[in-house]
């Protein structure tokens, strides 16, 4: 009893200072992920004081708070959106591994790391933060911009590829060879190609056995059928985070559009919870060696998100001031890059790696969302107007009378 009890007022006292501090900063025009982190980082390792009694609850709820940003996304958007977003961005896609994982691999190799780390450094640099991200559309009510569907299909092709890129890194990192490599890549890859044909073929029928009528059976329904898929995809060796963007992609007309009221308040909580527990698991000590290096990593890279998005934007004819907002909105790493540190921990790999790519998420983490309000900045978008006013095409001069 009184561990319960003491969980109660650990959440409790949690959850009314994330409040607060989400007030404060609406207050001032920010978004309030970089208060959350800096609030787990306060209460965590090495923090101010620790807490133990919520510390299974919070990890679970984060786990929860990453699904419910995935398929809260996937509502936005049908199959076959889906579809035709994924064929135009696939070169998108293409360069943005080819500019963010490099650099990764490149600092591995620099530091004196071996082609294991350097592997998993490309990881960690290379796939942007689904659910930061989502969080961060969602704050600046930019989720019905002409940007935000070329920034959603980079995001899912990084999260397809993080689908087949985990389990051959586990396999690396395990030791278990070629053969081990190519079966755990296989049983991803046979995954994946099933829950897209089931979420492509069989939407509209999933969305009609679900009914609309009574919210209550709607919220068990889209909830606990979002829980099973992702669970079941993480059990093969799948991101969770597929699965859930999968069965948002699945559901589709009056379906979506009332799940989408009904979940975004457990969203809210539980997206909440998911960044305090990022902060939670870090150990502020262990940062200040790698710093310098981690910052350096993050300038580079973040630099070439944007790149990325600003590129992929103008191939589908967007313009300068939404191509710059996908650049900056895609910033930020997170749950994945964490995923991909702890391998490399578990199996032994360089113990610098984990303080360093904890310091790197928690920089591009921080500062992402703050930049991605730039946009929003009178002064900045004075400055593009300039620009946009310099690169527009001069007109014929009128011939003399």
């Amino acid at each position: 009893m009184h561990g319960t009890t003491a969980l109660l007022i650990e959440v409790g006292a949690l959850l009314f200072a994330l409040g607060m501090l989400g007030r404060i900063g609406r207050r001032f025009g920010l978004s309030p992920i970089p208060l959350y982190l800096l609030a787990g980082l306060a209460f965590g390792q090495g923090g101010l004081r620790p807490l133990p009694a919520s510390e299974e609850f919070i990890e679970v709820g984060a786990e929860i708070g990453v699904i419910l940003l995935l398929v809260m996304l996937g509502l936005e958007y049908s199959a076959s959106e889906l579809v035709g977003n994924l064929r135009s961005a696939a070169p998108a896609g293409v360069i943005d591994a080819l500019l963010n994982a490099l650099p990764g691999a490149g600092f591995a190799f620099l530091l004196g790391w071996g082609w294991e780390a350097a592997l998993v450094l490309a990881g960690i640099t290379w796939v942007s933060s689904s659910g930061v991200i989502a969080k961060v559309l969602g704050d600046l009510g930019r989720l019905g911009n002409r940007e935000t569907p070329v920034i959603l299909s980079i995001l899912v092709i990084e999260d397809l590829a993080m689908a087949f890129y985990l389990p051959v890194v586990t396999a690396v990192l395990a030791g278990v060879g070629l053969l081990g490599g190519v079966k755990a890549l296989s049983v991803a890859v046979l995954t994946v190609v099933a829950v897209l044909v089931v979420a492509i073929r069989y939407g509209h029928a999933i969305s009609r056995f679900i009914s609309v009528k009574d919210p209550e059976a709607l919220l068990l329904s889209v909830l606990g059928l979002t829980l099973f898929v992702a669970g079941v995809a993480a059990e093969l060796q799948v991101s969770a985070a597929v699965g859930a963007f999968l069965v948002g992609i699945a559901l589709s007309g009056p379906v979506a559009h009332h799940a989408t009221q009904i979940l975004s308040p457990l969203r809210d909580l539980f997206a909440a919870v998911f960044f305090v527990f990022f902060g939670l698991s870090t150990d502020p000590a262990a940062m200040p060696p790698v710093l310098l290096p981690a910052l350096a990593l993050a300038v580079l890279t973040m630099l070439t998100k944007v790149f990325t998005g600003v590129l992929a934007a103008r191939r589908g004819g967007i313009a300068l001031p939404g191509q710059i907002r996908a650049g900056l909105a895609l910033m930020p790493r997170g749950e994945f890059s964490i995923v991909i540190a702890g391998l490399a921990v578990a199996s032994g790999v360089e113990p610098e790696l984990a303080p360093l790519a904890t310091a790197y998420v928690l920089i591009t983490v921080v500062t992402g969302p703050m930049l991605a309000r730039l946009t929003d900045y009178a002064w900045f978008k004075g400055m593009v107007r300039k620009r946009m006013a310099v690169r527009r095409p001069v007109g014929p001069v009128p011939a003399a009378d």
